[in-house]
């Protein structure tokens, strides 16, 4: 099975550190969010992934193409033209890099690589959200399921602080981001059927999350796997923060490798 990740958008939220990189290859760790996203997949013996870039698809090209470069420690013999890898950290990851354009949108991409896809399964993802999800056993609901696509629902916590406020103005309680409003949204971690490709029907105008993914649950063949644990996406500077101080304290709860 394969795993197709979205990685062309231009990253506008997070221009801080997108105007000279694609922002999957913003950092947590000294590694790409990319990576992580990967090593998530991997650890549950996904290892073909589909790579769809657009805005400065080359740094993500150039990455993969010296993997061992950013991953291992190297020695350079310039005189005999000779580079030698050391403690070679690679990857058992087979990656194609699809160019699926500029301005195309989320559904456009998709529809780019159906080609890479053939008449099997895959799993898709943005290049932007980590999680601790269970993904075999949101494979296995998948499959059971007989749906065209399952999408991994998630309930967040509010962003702000929560105030009791009584009439006269005084605080009675405080609740730090408590849970949201309870609704369920979408985490951005799909299973999808060749079928999906069918509902994808304006070219490269096409955005997933409008049109397809209505459509499919409106023909009733959208299932959701239900995740308690941990899924965070990084769209602005401080969520980039957030998810390095994690990384760093060794309290990474998407380390799952």
């Amino acid at each position: 099975m394969k795993a197709v990740i979205l990685a062309g958008g231009y990253g506008t939220r997070l221009s801080e550190a997108t105007n000279l990189i694609p922002k999957p290859m913003v950092e947590i760790g000294g590694k790409p969010i990319l990576w992580h996203i990967m090593k998530i997949y991997s650890h549950y013996g996904i290892n073909e992934f589909i790579i769809c870039c657009g805005y400065k698809g080359y740094v993500i090209k150039e990455w993969f193409s010296n993997y061992f470069l950013h991953t291992s420690d190297v020695t350079f013999d310039l005189q005999n033209n000779e580079m030698t890898v050391h403690d070679c950290h690679s990857e058992n990851w087979k990656v194609t890099l699809v160019d699926t354009g500029l301005e195309t949108m989320t559904g456009g991409r998709v529809k780019r690589i159906e080609k890479y896809i053939g008449n099997e399964t895959f799993l898709l993802t943005y290049g932007d959200g980590v999680t601790d999800m269970n993904i075999a056993e949101s494979i296995k609901l998948h499959k059971e399921s007989g749906k065209a696509l399952t999408v991994t629902a998630y309930k967040p916590q509010g962003k702000f602080g929560s105030l009791d406020i009584d009439e006269q103005g005084n605080v009675k309680a405080f609740t730090e981001k408590p849970a949201g409003d309870g609704s369920w949204i979408n985490a951005g971690y799909f299973i999808c059927e060749p079928e999906v490709f069918n509902y994808i029907t304006e070219g490269d105008s096409t955005i997933f999350e409008r049109a397809p993914l209505e459509n499919i649950a409106k023909d009733g063949k959208m299932n959701s796997f239900k995740h308690t644990g941990f899924w965070k996406p990084m769209d602005i500077l401080r969520d980039n923060k957030e998810l390095n101080d994690m990384w760093d304290s060794g309290k990474a709860p998407w380390k799952v490798w």
